[in-house]
């Protein structure tokens, strides 16, 4: 194995993103079902680092763990239907997009209280105007910086094992951080292939301050350090008039990865 000395690693296990509510101090704002008490701290562990560059300018996106919607407190009935699969992204500038998804693409369901209308699957606002407080908790520790050969002998020894994928798509630099979960070992021809995800994917078309607007979910897999290939979550059509969420769509990006264990 490679080590370079001192090289750090986010620690998945130990970082979170968090978020709090207290409707006594503020309205609810991304809510469906009726809390039986005021306040909720809600953590989630953290699935990928999402690092934009421009221009001297920089934004980080943390996308949080996929879990399912839920009454917090509820004697009975915690599983609220319709039910959804929730995904929180959060910037370190005071943005979130809650991302939902149901049965079918599109559906939304009243907000509570229902006089807020319809929340979109896709809801995105600053995080001061419906939590009391929001932050992203990320753990650095120690890493060895592994070579192709040396990757294949520490999923081999079961190490824990995360990824860098640094890409540019004009006009913006991106590195994406993100444990690997899934992954192939050859210690024949010594090399490694994850395959893991979700990652987040910006969509480059959009300027600096609504990049979290058009977030994508992704898997990524690579066996070489100058590309990757992305599997991108989107829209697909199953019948007249009906489509479901579904990683579809392949997009090879030239890219350097960095395999390292802690």
């Amino acid at each position: 194995m490679t080590k370079v000395v001192d090289t750090q690693a986010i620690d998945f296990a130990r970082s979170f993103l968090w978020w709090r509510i207290d409707t006594s101090k503020l309205p609810l704002g991304t809510v469906t079902v009726p809390p039986p008490y005021p306040t909720n701290n809600a953590r989630m562990p953290l699935d990928c680092l999402c690092t934009v560059r421009a221009d001297g300018r920089q934004r980080q996106f943390a996308l949080g763990n996929s879990c399912k919607t839920e009454a917090v407190g509820a004697e009975k009935n915690i599983w609220p239907q319709p039910n959804a699969d929730f995904i929180q992204v959060l910037s370190d500038d005071g943005e979130a997009i809650g991302i939902k998804t149901y049965e079918i693409a599109g559906k939304q369901i009243p907000f509570h209280p229902p006089e807020l209308g319809m929340q979109p699957e896709r809801q995105v606002c600053r995080t001061a105007d419906v939590y009391e407080s929001a932050r992203i908790d990320v753990t650095h520790a120690k890493a060895d910086l592994l070579d192709r050969a040396g990757s294949a002998q520490a999923v081999l020894d079961n190490r824990v094992v995360v990824a860098r994928t640094h890409y540019e798509d004009e006009p913006y630099q991106i590195t994406l951080e993100y444990p690997v979960k899934t992954v192939n070992a050859n210690d024949d021809e010594g090399f490694t292939q994850p395959d893991t995800g979700p990652v987040l994917v910006v969509d480059a078309s959009l300027a600096f301050e609504d990049l979290i607007q058009g977030l994508q979910l992704a898997f990524i897999a690579f066996h070489r350090d100058s590309w990757a290939e992305l599997l991108i979550r989107e829209p697909i059509q199953v019948a007249e008039n009906l489509s479901v969420y579904h990683y579809s769509r392949s997009r090879r990006i030239e890219a350097h990865n960095e395999l390292l264990a802690l």
